[in-house]
Parts: C-alpha cells; sequence; structure tokens
C-alpha cells in the first residue's frame, strides 16, 4: 500500500456504511485495512441492490454498487465471532493492530470480549472507534440508529424540503446518507488525532463516535440561528435562510444555480442582465436588504431566468464572474471537464483482467498518494492471507480456525 498511513494496520468489524466508509478512508490514505465479514453472508450491504457490478470474467460473480462504494483498499477475510476459536482469531488480529472500527450496538462486543475493554488488554496502544446511532451514554444508547431516522431526530429534515406551503412542500432527507458519511468522516478525524496522541504517549484509547451527534454537529449555521435567535429555521427548498439571490431559478429549458454570495457579485449580476436599477436600488442594495425584500425581489429575477436557456446562463455568468451553474444528473458529472480533469472516478484492477469503476478520494497531496492498490474484495477473498501475513499461522493452526472462517 501508498499512501501516509503506510505502516498502519485497521481491524475493520463494521458493515453498511458509516464504519466501511471510516475504514475506506484509511485504507485511501495507504493503511492496511482488514474487514472481517460473517461466514458465507458478509457486509449487509453486499446484498443492496440492483444496481450490481456483473464479472464479465466470472460468470455469475456480482457485487452490489452500494457495497463497492465504500469498501476499496481492504482486504476481506471471513470469521464467526460469535464462535470462541473466532473470537480468539479477532484478538490475535488485533494485538497486530494500530486501530479497530466497529459499529455493532453499544455494548454488542462485550459479550464476546471484543469490545474496548477486552482488545485493549492485548493491545494497550489500540485505538478503538465505535459508531453507533446514539453513543455509549444517554438514555438513548440502547436505540438501534439508523441513518434516516437520526435525519429527523437531528433537525435535518426540518430544513431540507421545500417551504409547506409550496406544492411538494414538507421534510425531506437528504439524498445521500448524511448522518453515516460525516460520522464516518468524523470518526477517521477522531483516530488520526488519537493515533498522534499514542505516538506522544503511548497510549491508545476509546472513540465514542454518535451517528446523532454528528448529525446535531453538522447543522451548523442552522443550530447556530436557532440558539442565538430563539427562532425555529424553516424549510427553503433550494433557496438560502441569510443570502439572496442564492437559489435555483427555471431557465428557458431547464434549471440554473445562481449563488450570489456578496454584493459586488449581485452588481455584477444586475449589470449583466442590464438591471443596473436593482443593484442601485435601497432595498436590494445590500445583503440583508436583499434578504428583507426577498419576496420582492425573486420574482423579478425568476423572469428575468426563463430569458436564456442553462447553457447561455452558464457562459454569462462565467464571462461576469457570478458563481452560477447547471443542476447536473451522474451522466453529466462525470462529462463535466472539471470532474474529468480531477479524475474524480477511477477503475480498479481486480487482479483478473477485468477493471472495476471507483469515485476518487477528495483527498490530493504534493507529497505522498492517496492509494487505489485493492478493489473491493470477495467475501472472504484473502483469509489465507491474512492468515499466514499478519498471524504467521502454520497449516496446524490454520485447520483448527477452519470452522470459524466458514471454509
Amino acid at each position: 500500500m501508498t499512501g501516509p498511513l503506510k505502516g498502519i494496520r485497521v481491524l475493520d468489524l463494521s458493515r453498511v456504511l458509516a464504519g466501511p466508509w471510516a475504514g475506506q478512508c484509511l485504507g485511501d490514505l495507504g493503511a492496511d485495512v482488514i474487514k472481517v465479514e460473517r461466514p458465507g453472508v458478509g457486509d449487509d450491504t453486499r446484498s443492496w441492490g440492483p444496481p450490481f457490478f456483473e464479472s464479465s470474467v466470472e460468470p455469475g460473480e456480482t457485487m452490489a454498487a452500494y457495497y463497492m462504494s465504500a469498501n476499496r483498499n481492504k482486504r476481506s477475510i471471513t470469521i464467526d465471532i460469535t464462535q470462541p476459536d473466532g473470537q480468539e482469531l479477532v484478538r490475535r488480529l488485533a494485538a497486530k493492530c494500530d486501530i479497530v472500527v466497529e459499529n455493532f450496538k453499544a455494548g454488542g462486543l462485550k459479550k464476546y470480549g471484543l469490545d474496548y475493554a477486552g482488545l485493549s488488554a492485548v493491545n494497550p496502544g489500540l485505538v478503538y472507534c465505535s459508531i453507533t446511532g446514539f453513543g455509549h451514554t444517554g438514555p438513548y444508547k440502547d436505540r438501534p440508529g439508523y441513518d434516516f431516522l437520526v435525519q429527523g431526530l437531528g433537525g435535518m429534515m426540518s430544513v431540507t424540503g421545500e417551504r409547506d406551503d409550496l406544492p411538494g412542500g414538507g421534510p425531506q432527507k437528504t439524498g445521500i446518507a448524511t448522518a453515516d458519511v460525516f460520522t464516518g468522516l468524523y470518526g477517521v478525524i477522531g483516530i488520526l488525532a488519537a493515533l498522534h496522541h499514542r505516538e506522544k504517549t503511548g497510549e491508545g484509547q476509546h472513540i465514542d463516535m454518535s451517528l446523532l451527534d454528528t448529525q446535531v454537529a453538522i447543522m451548523g449555521n442552522q443550530a447556530l440561528g436557532y440558539l442565538v435567535s430563539g427562532n425555529e429555521p424553516a424549510r427553503m427548498g433550494n433557496a438560502h435562510t441569510s443570502i439572496v439571490p442564492y437559489q435555483s431559478f427555471a431557465s428557458r429549458d431547464g434549471h440554473i444555480i445562481l449563488a450570489v454570495g456578496n454584493d459586488g457579485q449581485f452588481a455584477r449580476f444586475c449589470k449583466a442582465v442590464g438591471r443596473e436599477d436593482l443593484s442601485a436600488d435601497d432595498r436590494y442594495r445590500t445583503n440583508p436588504g436583499r434578504v428583507r425584500n426577498r419576496a420582492t425581489l425573486i420574482p423579478v429575477i425568476e423572469e428575468i431566468m426563463t430569458s436564456r436557456t442553462t447553457d447561455e446562463w452558464v457562459e454569462l455568468l462565467e464571462a461576469s464572474t457570478v458563481p452560477g451553474g447547471p443542476i447536473n444528473g451522474m451522466k453529466r458529472v462525470f462529462e463535466n471537464e472539471q470532474v474529468v480533469s480531477r479524475n474524480l472516478w477511477q477503475k480498479l484492477d481486480r487482479g483478473n483482467g477485468e477493471t472495476v469503476p471507483t469515485i476518487a478520494s477528495p483527498i490530493v497531496y504534493s507529497k505522498t498518494e492517496v492509494a487505489y492498490d485493492r478493489p473491493p474484495p470477495k467475501l472472504g477473498e484473502h483469509s489465507e492471507e491474512i492468515l499466514d501475513d499478519v498471524l504467521g499461522l502454520n497449516d496446524d493452526e490454520k485447520a483448527r480456525f477452519r470452522d470459524i472462517l466458514g471454509d
């Protein structure tokens, strides 16, 4: 493996999204990530489809796109952790690892001796990251937590969706699993900081990550707006509560985003469309004024925006140094010249004559490299390899563990 975390080993006991996302990020940075999966079943998301990638080299072999999105740069080993021998094997692996990532329910691994207390006993320097719906403390700690539920509970859906008084109004979840993905990312931040602490002190530690904690934390300006004013933020659709005009508009042939972030940009927009009277109007000259007078300004801009096609607007806004752009589907995303130039999708070699697509990490280093060394693994693909090069087991020892490996 290449990357700044080369030499760091991760034991990934997680499944679905938040935990695997954290593990994949660590793998992208060069860590050796060992993914432990249930024999015969594997990570739940292996069956979350369609769509599935279908191998052209090995007929009948498929892999869910969902699973592929969070599991590159990992090696897969199947272990039945409900059996004593499986628990021993996990403890042996933990002794050889720097990091553990798990997302069992709070206390779920304690009965197997695989919680932080159990594994830190065999490896005091272990950085152990637990991801749960609600954390390991508090009245909700024993509840199951799912992204959709947490988006509602943590306030995201109260500010996402069209206004209640408009067609289609009402709360909406985000189009991706926001709480899961952000919890995975915050988990990686916590892990890297804990590794730095260990470098200075030799101490490992437990990291208690919660989907709800993360969801509340990322509410950002909306949450602070409430704490400062006591006013509940409202759903605004594609408009912005504090900036005007900062929303999507219908163009002649589709839609266009106009993202005016300051008064200078608004003046340039007005000049470009021949409506300098708007930027000279005291009601609209400054952003606070535009926010207060949104109801009279937006209908005027809506009429202006229907005068050109989306592509014509993109050209005019760019020439006028006014932020704006189209609303792309995935086809146009991956055809976009900036996306292409930044290599935001990659092909991973499976070692059998075929490749699988993956989305690039957004991290770009000037010295080290992000790793794209391993495609998402087949279930248990690396079991033998891990027993050999991580644990150094001989044939007799490997034979002892065959039953719990699911071989």
